[in-house]
């Protein structure tokens, strides 16, 4: 692929050794998303401390909403991420332009979508969930403010898909380490001298998407030619859009029902009072740190993949499932040990409360103890989409997170109608769900192996 002026900072996925690649592109990436998810729970720990239980509940009750409602087009972004790493396994510069600046028009459009859809239905879905009247009126509030920063979030995620499918994961935790600060900052700032409680935090962490926003934009303007943002470039190119909805739909389908059966759970939550919904919340905290560093493994399994796959090189696209596999798992579960070892330390620093502290230590050792199962459907339905096949990892998460979580609250849960046995309903599908994956997985690479055996036959005998 030609060079031109620019910044450069791609890395050679197709070449050489994948054990360090993997883990250059990966660890920054991980370390980003725990970074986000730091200063967001800085949203949670600062409520929980200086303002009240209710406002705790509030925030931290919120999580559910958001991801079902952004899912969908976070999912769009990983369909990107596979074109444009694809397109660069091919050498196609022209395409890559495309591309780029394709999905960058999308980001907005589905920034001021989500903007709108917010604003219109968070009391509903709340008052649905059937979140308790003492926290709704916050929660509501919270969302309300929230949303006004999604056009921001959204260029973000699609901007930093744009450099991760280059190997590029550096520059995106840039941006967060210095929206994260700031978040940080401005939550201290609004709860602690304005008193602004739930609202300060929403106000923040509005006021730190848009300087992430800037900052990949800026990133983007000045790339290498062959991905460089141009505003005055700035179009739909229709076959390019559809190539991302193919991949990205489905993905992000996936994430939206995987949201849908967490609503379910956040409203039988609920049903336990206010102090089981902060208690909760506290322990998602360590749920989404765990999480993602499986998550990064995943993302670094569909990039790898993606580049690879288009270069034709199925030896090398096992090898790094092999290797995403290993280290999604491992990692995941050394950093959810430390989390059970000093539960109490942990979960103290976002409540002071007893009484919430106990939910929090509970959700930690049922669901938290073996988030490494996630990395199982994680980094299996990533390298699947790696390889253009988004589809059948949705429908397998659909029957994993959303009609197994249903049967079984209505049979386990509803026999036994505890905390405790509410919150395995999470491990159970993490176990179906990922051997499940592995199953597809293996059998869409023995029958690509053996139709590309077919035509290496076929050429030979030619």
């Amino acid at each position: 692929m030609k060079k031109s002026k620019g910044i450069s900072n791609q890395m050679d996925m197709l070449n050489g050794s994948i054990f360090d690649k993997i883990l250059l592109f990966a660890l920054p990436l991980a370390i980003s998303s725990i970074l986000q998810q730091l200063f967001n729970s800085v949203d949670v720990a600062v409520v929980g401390r200086f303002a009240s239980s209710e406002a705790l509940a509030a925030v931290g009750s919120n999580s559910s909403v958001i991801s079902l409602l952004i899912n969908l087009f976070v999912g769009i972004s990983v369909g990107a991420n596979v074109v444009i790493a694809n397109y660069i396994g091919q050498g196609k510069t022209e395409k890559i332009q495309d591309a780029v600046h394709t999905v960058m028009i999308v980001s907005l459009i589905s920034g001021v979508f989500l903007l709108v859809l917010g604003l219109m239905i968070a009391r509903p879905i709340l008052e649905i969930m059937g979140t308790p009247e003492n926290v709704i009126d916050l929660a509501v509030l919270y969302l309300h403010i929230y949303f006004l920063g999604m056009p921001f979030l959204m260029i973000y995620n699609f901007g930093a898909a744009v450099l991760r499918s280059k190997g590029d994961t550096k520059r995106p935790l840039y941006c967060l380490i210095i929206s994260g600060v700031i978040n940080a900052c401005l939550n201290l700032l609004f709860v602690i001298v304005f008193k602004l409680s739930v609202a300060g935090v929403a106000i923040a962490t509005v006021i730190a998407d848009g300087v992430s926003a800037v900052l990949i934009i800026c990133f983007l303007m000045n790339e290498e030619e062959t991905i460089r943002l141009r505003l005055n470039k700035l179009k739909i190119k229709k076959s390019e859009l559809i190539k991302v909805i193919k991949i990205g739909v489905p993905a992000g389908l996936q994430g939206v029902v995987f949201s849908v059966s967490n609503v379910c759970i956040q409203t039988a939550i609920n049903s336990f009072g206010s102090d089981a919904v902060a208690g909760s919340a506290t322990g998602l905290n360590f749920e989404y740190f765990t999480y993602d560093i499986a998550a990064a493994f995943a993302q670094a399994a569909v990039t790898f993949t993606s580049q690879n796959y288009g270069a034709g090189n199925l030896k090398r696209c096992k090898k790094i499932f092999g290797l995403c596999m290993l280290f999604g798992i491992g990692f995941t579960e050394i950093l959810s040990i430390i989390f059970i070892i000093w539960d109490d330390f942990f979960v103290s620093i976002y409540t002071t409360s007893a009484a919430v502290a106990v939910y929090g230590i509970i959700r930690m050792h049922h669901v938290c103890l073996l988030e490494g199962v996630t990395a199982t459907y994680e980094v299996g339905s990533a390298s699947l989409r790696g390889m253009g096949k988004s589809i059948e990892p949705s429908i397998i998460t659909i029957l994993g997170t959303v009609v197994f979580r249903m049967i079984w609250m209505v049979t386990v849960f509803k026999m036994v109608p505890t905390y405790d046995m509410l919150m395995n309903v999470y491990i159970a599908s993490w176990i179906f769900t990922g051997g499940a994956i592995f199953v597809v997985y293996f059998l869409h690479m023995k029958k690509t192996e053996a139709n590309a055996a077919k035509k290496t036959l076929c050429s030979t005998s030619l």
